[in-house]
């Protein structure tokens, strides 16, 4: 009996130390890479201040999406520098998408004064929280981070946390970047962590 108690102990403690194991990966969105799923806009790799950057170049697609096809993380920053726009120039980090067409948004736009939450169901947006900011200057390099955990939320721009919400519409999934209408979006300095999910 004693045996079987230690053996169903370690065994809980095993899992206990799987579930708590965390990955950290930082990719480089300069280089080429297969997991990528461009499914909207017009997403290329460019030189800027010295480096290469992943850049939405499109001035005419209503929603720009990026999809990173690889494993699901919950916690996701990228460091956006929006360079041009006059009907919205704008940055977001996709999470829990299940597609191009169903995901959660974050997004920060250098033309309003907001920052905001949304779901994206078969296409449709929802605006699901909102939080008022200075708007993030035009050819500045800012940083927006989300934390999803189940259905918390929380959502961070340039290091503050504006957003802390609760949402079970997606509560995994691929990750991405966004763009709107006629912005043009440069992307740099992606990094993911959290536990993984296949």
């Amino acid at each position: 009996m004693k045996i079987m108690v230690a053996a169903l102990l370690l065994a809980t403690a095993t899992l206990a130390t799987a579930a708590e194991e965390r990955t950290s990966v930082k990719y480089d969105l300069g280089l080429e890479n297969p997991k990528w799923k461009f499914v909207a806009g017009q997403w290329m790799r460019r030189a800027s201040g010295g480096r290469q950057v992943l850049a939405q170049t499109a001035e005419t697609q209503p929603w720009a999406v990026a999809l990173l096809e690889d494993q699901k993380f919950g916690d996701v920053s990228v460091r956006f520098r929006p360079i041009s726009g006059k009907e919205d120039a704008s940055g977001g980090i996709i999470f829990g998408a299940r597609d191009g067409r169903n995901y959660l948004l974050i997004r920060a736009n250098a033309l309003e004064n907001n920052f905001r939450l949304y779901t994206i169901v078969n296409g449709k947006r929802s605006t699901i929280a909102s939080a008022r900011v200075t708007e993030p200057s035009l050819g500045a390099w800012h940083s927006i981070r989300v934390v999803a955990t189940g259905s918390k939320i929380q959502g961070y721009l340039d290091g503050t946390r504006l957003i802390d919400h609760d949402d079970k519409t997606f509560t995994d999934g691929w990750i991405g970047l966004w763009t709107k209408a006629d912005s043009v979006t440069e992307f740099a300095d992606l990094e993911v962590s959290g536990t993984s999910a296949k």
